[in-house]
């Protein structure tokens, strides 16, 4: 399918996630497929990598 029919499939209520998957409601799932859907054709780059926040966190552990 076509990057330019995936909104229109979720407007009307037709768009899936994955094959046979459930219908997709959120808008945001459905912005994050025309992404993917773009970025299959080559019309958009790909992710930029998020920057890794390596905080040291300690495990609290509550004996009580």
């Amino acid at each position: 399918m076509p990057a330019s029919e995936v909104m229109k499939k979720f407007r009307k209520r037709e768009l899936h996630s994955g094959r046979g998957g459930k219908i997709v409601r959120s808008k945001k799932q459905a912005k994050a497929i025309l992404l993917s859907y773009l970025r299959k054709e080559g019309r958009i780059g790909p992710r930029k990598k998020a920057k890794s926040k390596k905080a040291a966190r300690k495990k609290v552990s509550s004996k009580g």
